[in-house]
């Protein structure tokens, strides 16, 4: 049950990060700070899709 995901820069829309979340327990996206080594600060970071073709 568990999805693999990417987090993207909300300032660049650079995807930086891929992991996974729990669809059951958590089924709406979800935003976190990290760092962006484009913009070279913490920006937020929103989920989404990782094509699988």
């Amino acid at each position: 049950m568990r999805d693999l995901i990417k987090l993207s820069c909300e300032e660049c829309k650079r995807d930086n990060y891929v992991t996974d979340k729990n669809k059951r327990n958590m089924p709406e996206k979800f935003t976190t700070k990290k760092y962006c080594a484009a913009c070279k600060k913490h920006t937020s970071h929103k989920e989404g899709k990782i094509s699988k073709g």
